[in-house]
This record gives structure tokens, C-alpha cells and sequence, in this order.
């Protein structure tokens, strides 16, 4: 006699290490859990051994499969899990997830935008890695005088504390009153780098935001928000 193992879809979900089971249920009721191809409502059941559960179109994670997201980081959270002065941390946003996930590189307090996150150390130690060219784009908001020659500059290697800058794709996407809205490229990440390089020809960045990782774009994810990436964009960072 064959036994059917049907338990509730957000306790699934839940002993899955996903997500707790509140937030599960969230995500049943706006459509992102489907079931056997259809999408699932609160009240169904399922085997997990045997049904196919996707959230946001992806399988449920087994014990220790690698987990890889991109995150949109809000002003006001350090990228550092270990943090001396107690303040909120970009785990916080992830946290419905329920797996320990590490930034691929960082993002300082007062910036925002694009920011990897993995438990695969392995991946994230190859993204970070100096010899992975992976482009970072940033829109940069400025204040200063004489944007076009300063712009001219950023785009020539420079010294920062003892370290030469590879030369920068630097543009003005729009003049503003006092400064201008500059779209800043590079290929390193030193910590603090595009504010550095700016301070260095006169501008002061008043907002900086990461809208592009290599081919990966931040489209139109919500400020702390957070996406599975998908396998071809896992295959092209690799």
C-alpha cells in the first residue's frame, strides 16, 4: 500500500530552508509558488519527494545546493555580516530565505544598488578576484564645477592612496543644477574607489547607486529587494 506524504505547501517551503512559513504563504497568495506547473494556492498540498514546487520559477534548494541572488541594497546597511558598531546589515533583507549568505564584494553604507549574494565561496572568490574582468557600472550623482573636464579626467588612470586606477568609462547622462548625473565604469573595486576618484578632480557624490555587474543588469528591482539569478546569467559570470 502506497503512502501519500501530502503536507502543506508553506511547510514545504519552510523545511526547505527557504523561507519561514509566513513569508511562504505570502508567496503563494501573489502567484510566485507553482505547483506540477500551475500556479499553487494557499490549501494545497504536496509530496515533496515527488511533486515539482518552483518559487519565483526555481526548484526548491536541496541541503547544500549553492544559492546565488542579486540584491538591490538600500542606503543604510553595511555589507559586512560582523559589523562592531551594531548596525543593520544586508543579511537582514535576505533573512526569509533562511541560509547564510555572503556579499560578493561590498557596498559602503551610503551607497546603493546591485550587491551578489551566495553561500558558494568558491564562486564569490572568483568574482572578486582581480583577474576576473567583471565591470562595475554605477549612476553617480555629483556637485561640482566644470562636470565636462572633471568627466575627462575620471576617464585617465589616476593615483588613489598609492594605488593607479586602470583608466575609467566615465559620461554625463544629465546636467542638474550644481553638478550632473554621470554614469562611472570600472573594473576594480577598491573600497570607496568612485568617491575617491571623483573627490580627486572636484566632485562631490551626494548618491551612488550600482546598476550593472558585468552582464548583469539591476533592471527594475525594487530598492531591498532581492531575485534568483538565473542559470545563463550564473554561466555568463562564469
Amino acid at each position: 500500500m502506497n503512502v501519500i506524504m501530502a503536507e502543506r505547501l508553506q511547510k514545504i517551503i519552510s523545511a526547505a530552508g527557504l523561507m519561514s512559513r509566513r513569508t511562504a504563504e505570502e508567496y503563494i497568495s501573489a502567484g510566485r509558488v507553482s505547483l506540477n506547473g500551475r500556479t499553487a494556492v494557499l490549501g494545497d498540498k504536496a509530496d515533496a519527494g515527488k511533486d515539482r514546487i518552483l518559487v519565483d520559477g526555481r526548484e526548491l534548494p536541496s541541503t547544500g545546493e549553492k544559492v546565488y541572488i542579486m540584491l538591490n541594497k538600500p542606503k543604510g546597511y553595511v555589507t559586512s555580516l560582523k559589523d562592531e558598531k551594531g548596525r543593520k546589515d544586508v543579511s537582514l533583507l535576505v533573512q526569509e530565505l533562511g541560509l547564510r549568505l555572503y556579499p560578493v564584494g561590498r557596498l559602503d553604507m551610503n551607497s546603493e544598488g546591485l550587491l551578489l549574494m551566495t553561500n558558494d565561496g568558491e564562486f564569490a572568490n572568483r568574482i572578486m578576484h582581480p583577474s576576473h574582468e567583471v565591470s562595475k557600472t554605477y549612476h553617480t550623482w555629483v556637485l561640482g564645477k566644470n562636470v565636462e573636464r572633471a568627466v575627462e579626467k575620471l576617464r585617465l588612470p589616476m593615483e588613489l592612496e598609492g594605488y593607479r586606477t586602470r583608466p575609467a568609462e566615465a559620461e554625463i547622462l544629465k546636467l542638474l543644477p550644481g553638478g550632473a548625473l554621470l554614469a562611472i565604469s570600472i573594473h576594480e573595486g577598491r573600497n570607496r574607489q568612485v568617491r575617491k576618484m571623483c573627490q580627486s578632480v572636484g566632485l562631490r557624490v551626494t548618491r551612488l547607486k550600482r546598476v550593472a555587474e558585468g552582464s548583469l543588469d539591476l533592471g527594475g528591482l525594487e530598492p531591498g529587494k532581492w531575485r534568483f539569478l538565473t542559470k545563463e546569467e550564473l554561466e555568463k559570470l562564469r
